[in-house]
């Protein structure tokens, strides 16, 4: 049994989910930048498509677990400079990375294979140094090391490209610019153009010594072979520069890169170790003391913030298995997107407006109640859309529209399950006020079951989807939840207290006047069949 009508305290709820309200729009107007608007993806608002190239060492075509590894790594670097709304797709042997919005710059830097070694610098001299007019003969000397060889980065040997061409050209690039040769050494160093693009980024051999420039191009080194992998680092993040202007790279080591390190740096006070990344030189500092298991290592340079944070992300999501390169780059326009959503709003709004129309010829009052729980329940999920697009970087697409527009099919069915189970009540002789109660424990069993088969499917759909599907999911599932708050919150007190007014009860306004009929018609049947018998 039910509990009477006047137990329940409808001004409470109502209160409750006015509470929720101002809080969320206090939280949007409030908090966190940019306006009040939901974030868009990238077929509403534009953004990059990036197409990266695998590159292999004998131009066969990668493999299909190799591009995958790939593809998750650039994944989490995607998560880790916080680009929401982006995609990272397979394509034959190419990545696609699709960004929205002003992303572009970061999209095209996602493709670096990011092999970080360290290097023992063994000359240096500024980009613009004059050719010297003999090499010298004699080989420089190596500083000592802890172990002479590092070993191959992940997914095997350093890669070139799937073109024969290329794969020639960055074959006669190692011979020169990493020979064991002291003469060819200082011709390629004295030759080198800094200006010109590394040809070989990423190619390096670590096992092998290298002569290559710094990222901003200022300054020519001949390195020794590496003697430490970035695949030992542990941990990276950036952070302010304290003993200057400028920003640096905090790393920490795995355990056996600590005791590589810590040996290295005990054993060669005041020479320089360079940090080369993709063959490029990012800082070579000075040590000026032994670093000790377990100490922060910091790479320190010009860095811009972005910079830093783009070299700590990299190196924190570590190594691609694979050379990429950049083969096509294009902006997207939002044009279709928007056409697209215009056309789905205009029919989303032709429906709502049919829905209305049933809603009161066939509900009438309740039907009033139904069209302004809808506008209650859109007035919540346009601020958690704001809000998640503020906190963890959600981006509304067609996708997740069509999420919402079915979203709404839920929530109105929710509204005639408790809006029928009334009419039940009615027809049983109770009237208006006495059904409600009894008809809204009745009614909530079934929508608790049919919300949480919803939410489930839409969790599962979310968990097993890809791309834009997980935005459909992810929308539908948050809808469900939120059509909850509002038929526990606004729907149930609102009818509970139109039960309660004498202008709503009458069985004319509350749509509720066939049901009686009905009620009293079959009561009188029962009555006359019994007298007969």
């Amino acid at each position: 049994m039910a509990p009477p009508a006047g137990r329940f305290r409808p001004w409470r709820n109502l209160a409750v989910f006015a509470g929720i309200v101002v809080v969320l729009y206090s939280l949007v107007l409030f908090t966190g930048g940019g306006g009040p608007t939901p974030k868009l993806g990238i077929d509403l608002k534009g953004g990059t498509r990036v197409t990266l190239t695998a590159r292999t060492v004998d131009g066969r075509p990668p493999s299909r677990e190799s591009l995958d590894q790939a593809r998750q790594i650039i994944e989490q670097r995607v998560n880790g400079i916080g680009v929401s709304g982006a995609e990272v797709v397979l394509d034959g042997t190419n990545l696609v990375i699709t960004v929205p919005g002003a992303n572009g710059d970061q999209a095209r830097t996602l493709g670096q294979t990011a092999k970080l070694y360290f290097r023992t610098v063994i000359s240096e001299e500024p980009a613009g140094a004059p050719t010297p007019p003999t090499p010298t003969p004699t080989a420089p000397p190596t500083p000592a090391a802890p172990h002479t060889s590092v070993p191959p980065p992940v997914g095997g040997a350093p890669a070139e490209s799937a073109d024969p061409q290329v794969a020639a050209q960055i074959r006669q690039a190692r011979a020169r610019l990493q020979s064991k040769d002291p003469a060819v050494q200082q011709q390629a160093l004295a030759a080198l153009n800094c200006a010109a693009p590394n040809p070989l980024r990423g190619n390096d051999d670590p096992s092998l010594p290298l002569v290559t420039c710094d990222q901003r191009h200022t300054a020519k080194y001949l390195l020794g072979p590496a003697f430490l992998s970035g695949e030992q680092i542990s941990s990276a993040s950036a952070g302010p520069n304290p003993q200057s202007t400028g920003y640096e790279v905090d790393l920490r080591f795995k355990p056996q890169g600590e005791d590589i390190w810590a040996k290295y740096t005990a054993s060669n006070i005041g020479k320089q170790a360079a940090f080369a990344l993709d063959g490029d030189v990012v800082s070579a500092p000075q040590i000026q003391a032994a670093i000790l298991p377990g100490q922060q290592t910091s790479i320190t340079g010009s860095f811009t913030q972005t910079e830093a944070q783009n070299l700590a992300n990299v190196l924190k999501y570590g190594s691609l298995p694979l050379s990429f390169q950049s083969s096509e780059s294009q902006t997207v326009s939002a044009t279709l997107g928007l056409a697209s959503l215009r056309a789905g709003l205009l029919a989303g709004a032709l429906g709502l407006a049919v829905v209305f129309v049933y809603c009161l010829f066939y509900y009438r009052a309740l039907g009033v109640l139904t069209i302004l729980s809808l506008a209650l329940s859109g007035l919540v999920v346009y601020a958690v859309l704001v809000l998640l697009g503020r906190w963890i970087g959600f981006t509304l697409d067609l996708a997740g529209v069509a999420g919402f527009i079915v979203a709404i099919g839920i929530t109105a069915d929710s509204f005639v399950i408790f809006f029928e189970r009334l009419k039940d009540e009615v027809r049983d002789g109770r009237t208006f006020r006495s059904a409600v109660p009894r008809a809204w424990v009745r009614a909530r069993r079934t929508i608790l079951s049919a919300d949480a088969v919803s939410f489930l499917a839409a969790a599962v759909l979310y968990v097993l989807a890809v791309g834009q599907v997980k935005g459909f999911a992810f929308t539908l599932g948050m809808s469900t939840v939120l059509d909850l708050v509002v038929v526990f919150l606004a729907t149930h007190p609102l009818v509970a207290m139109a039960s309660r007014s004498r202008l709503f009860s009458q069985p004319g306004l509350s749509g509720l006047g066939a049901a009686q009929r009905a009620g009293v018609a079959s009561r009188s049947a029962l009555a006359a069949v019994g007298k007969g018998a």
